[in-house]
């Protein structure tokens, strides 16, 4: 499955080089959601809300409200959870709240699984550098993708890694670590991080992983065939 994405930072939609730098901005919102009315999933992030700060309520729920999304950024607790299915999400995405001092936090994880219904938890792995990023990229931990997936394996439907290294440089995302993840989980894997063209979105679906794609997409670097299927 293709999955668009639709980052969200001071009331616009964006795209970030490498989580910092902004290479795009739009507030033409409607045409966008006419773009991805099509798809079966979009994946929704308040960019601002996973760096701390004022989150884009209003827009997460105008969007969510109109595509089928799972959304993520910023949540870290149960009320914050419920508020986003609450303004439309299909799923929720939770990252950083999943490690705690340095470590990985299997007691929150625990928590989501007793309190939501599985099919709406995904766990997001951001990494840089092969060690796991928290906070808006901020954080490097000592923690690696595989031992998160190897441990948070029983709580979620769907694992997220994103490839903080290749992310919005449109250079392509490396398929190595997206393997051992792969092979690690029998989870439904989603992946992201530099991806720009429909060539590597055949290579991941060929190995069972769904592709986040946001820089190309809004580029028109990735163009859609008929012959790709959108979803499994």
């Amino acid at each position: 499955m293709l999955i668009p994405s639709i980052d969200l930072m001071e009331g616009k939609i964006v795209q970030l080089e490498q989580g910092e730098k902004k290479k795009l901005e739009f507030t033409n919102f409607d045409d966008w959601i006419a773009k991805f009315s099509s798809f079966p999933l979009v994946q929704l992030i308040d960019l601002d809300a996973a760096m701390g700060k004022s989150p884009n309520s209003d827009l997460i729920r105008f969007i969510a409200e109109r595509l089928p999304c799972q959304v993520g950024g910023g949540i870290r607790s149960l009320d914050a959870a419920r508020a986003a299915l609450a303004h439309g999400a299909k799923r929720i995405i939770i990252g950083s709240s999943l490690v705690h001092n340095g470590t990985i936090n299997a007691g929150f994880a625990q928590q989501l699984a007793d309190e939501f219904h599985p099919e709406q938890l995904v766990f997001a792995i951001d990494a840089k550098g092969g060690k796991v990023a928290i906070r808006g990229w901020k954080e490097i931990t000592n923690i690696t993708p595989l031992e998160m997936v190897r441990a948070l394996d029983p709580y979620c439907a769907a694992f997220l890694y994103t490839h903080i290294d290749t992310e919005g440089l449109m250079l392509g995302l490396p398929l190595d670590p997206v393997r051992e993840l792969r092979n690690a989980t029998s989870r439904p894997l989603i992946a992201a991080g530099g991806i720009t063209s429909m060539h590597e979105v055949e290579q991941l679906h060929r190995i069972q992983v769904d592709a986040v794609v946001g820089m190309a997409l809004y580029l028109g670097r990735l163009t859609l065939p008929d012959t790709i299927p959108l979803s499994k």
